[in-house]
């Protein structure tokens, strides 16, 4: 068995094992596997805020099963077609475009905005097989770049502080924060104290270098709202998750299809095209760029490089992406992306693609969790958007010389 792994996926090649492969896995998923809990509670938000909770437990509980199933059959894809150790999901920022711009924003529905993922990923599969990539990646200033970078994370991070309950909205302001001292049964403070405590453990875990820091820090605040009335604990709970997959099938699975009936009914090809078209050009740049950056950055410090300085297998792994985008929308969910978290588990050693199918298989197990998933309050899930979001400002306004007005103009503009 290890001699057919080593032959699959160029371990001795590679300098690494079948047991450091493994490891680097299990560290690469419990690094991002707090997108299990905060994607489904994103994208069901806007039907929570227009009212229809049935519709947004429906939608919860049916993302909840794309997400393992998006995870798994992007880093599948990345092992098998680019044998890198990197791992995909429905990224962070792209699910919160997907939910408050094009479901909110622009009044899509779940299924009009799969069809609008679907058509990014194949733009997207389009410029990396094309090999475009370098002409679009030259032709957009440095400054451009990251600032697109920084502002999703201003965007996701203020999110978190909307569903945290930190800042609330004042007519006045326009937003304000929270009133810690109304502590009353209901009162937002509540919930905001929950997203504190849950972004606390995180900091802490992160300053430790502690792995799965953010699974933890979801778990203690969920923990932390059962006495304070946040987490509501249901009367009864089926382990039972065929009822779960079969309404998953019936909704969410090729629901795109209906969003593409429902988008273009009445409408010409040309009209609804124009509608979207930002929408479209910004998920699939947003995508590549994050795509780039984690590759590129991961595989420099781990010189995981060619002899041209170039990351190995890029083209694949693009493809690997973009494919996992378009099988992420059939399968239900937003945007799947490369995470910036499998660093984590190339730190441990991870080389290959082995790596990522161990990755893969946490996620396929995963399944086993649906019954669970509705339980967690969206105040315990902001704390991830929120230390996430600080991650992609951070890591994206280093490189900006704010002392050129030619430079910090645009990018702030952009942000």
């Amino acid at each position: 068995m290890n001699a057919w792994l080593d032959r699959t996926f160029s371990l001795t090649q590679n300098k690494t094992t079948v047991k450091t492969a493994v490891i680097a896995g299990l560290t690469t998923f419990m690094a991002m596997a707090y997108i299990l809990a905060s994607n489904p509670k994103t994208l069901a938000d806007p039907a929570y805020i227009m009212g229809d909770p049935a519709l947004a437990a429906q939608i919860e509980s049916c993302v909840f099963i794309a997400t393992c199933l998006g995870a798994f059959v992007g880093t599948t894809l990345m092992a098998l077609l680019a044998n890198l150790p990197f791992a995909l999901a429905p990224g962070l920022g792209l699910n919160a475009t997907f939910a408050y711009t094009v479901m909110l924003g622009m009044g899509y529905s779940y299924a009009e905005g799969l069809a609008i993922v679907f058509i990014s990923g194949v733009l997207f599969f389009a410029v990396s097989l094309l090999g475009l990539r370098e002409a679009i990646v030259r032709a957009l200033p440095h400054n451009l770049k990251v600032a697109i970078s920084a502002g999703i994370g201003l965007f996701i991070a203020f999110i978190g502080l909307v569903n945290g309950g930190i800042v609330i909205n004042n007519d006045s302001t326009l937003v304000g924060v929270v009133n810690f001292s109304d502590f009353s049964a209901g009162a937002g403070s509540r919930n905001a104290v929950v997203a504190l405590v849950g972004l606390l453990v995180i900091a802490v875990c992160s300053s430790k270098r502690m792995k799965g820091g953010m699974v933890l820090g979801i778990l203690i605040a969920t923990a932390v709202g059962i006495p304070l009335g946040v987490t509501v604990l249901p009367e009864q709970l089926s382990l039972n998750i065929v009822p779960m997959f079969s309404e998953y099938a019936s909704f969410s699975l090729g629901a795109m299809f209906s969003g593409f009936s429902s988008m273009f009914a009445g409408q010409g090809l040309l009209a609804v095209l124009s509608k979207i078209f930002v929408v479209v050009i910004s998920l699939s740049l947003i995508d590549m760029f994050d795509t780039i950056g984690t590759l590129v950055g991961t595989a420099q410090g781990a010189g995981m490089l060619d002899e041209h300085g170039d990351v190995k297998n890029m083209k694949q792994a693009l493809l690997s992406d973009s494919i996992a985008t378009m099988a992420g929308a059939f399968l239900g969910t937003s945007t799947v992306t490369t995470f910036v978290e499998s660093s984590a588990g190339v730190s441990e050693g991870g080389r290959t693609g082995l790596s990522s199918v161990v990755t893969a298989l946490l996620f396929l197990a995963s399944l086993l969790l649906a019954p669970f998933i509705g339980i967690i309050p969206l105040a315990a899930a902001a704390p991830a958007l929120i230390y996430v979001g600080v991650l992609m400002i951070g890591s994206s306004l280093r490189s900006l010389d704010f002392s050129d007005p030619t430079e910090a103009i645009p990018a702030f503009l952009t942000m």
